[in-house]
């Protein structure tokens, strides 16, 4: 089998098409954009606007740009607990 090389960007072949369109990757409500592809037992989310989304809430936007997480993906992580 050959490899095929791909040109065209996530960004070329997506395009919202629906009313009202997602907002852009850039934009800071990315996330509210609609779910193209999922998979659930792999942990990530395609959008419409290109983002993948991950389940730890991490994401990766088309320029390759990487989002980090904005939650603890640790038990206990970002708790604190005082004796009474």
């Amino acid at each position: 089998m050959q490899a095929v090389h791909v040109t065209t960007t996530i960004t070329d072949t997506l395009t919202c098409r629906h009313e009202p369109a997602c907002p852009p990757a850039a934009a800071p409500n990315r996330e509210a954009a609609l779910t193209l592809v999922c998979y659930p037992e792999q942990g990530w989310s395609l959008l419409c606007n290109g983002v993948v989304l991950f389940d730890d809430t991490g994401e990766l936007l088309p320029d390759g740009e990487v989002v980090a997480p904005r939650r603890p993906t640790d038990p206990g992580q970002g708790t604190s607990t005082s004796a009474a």
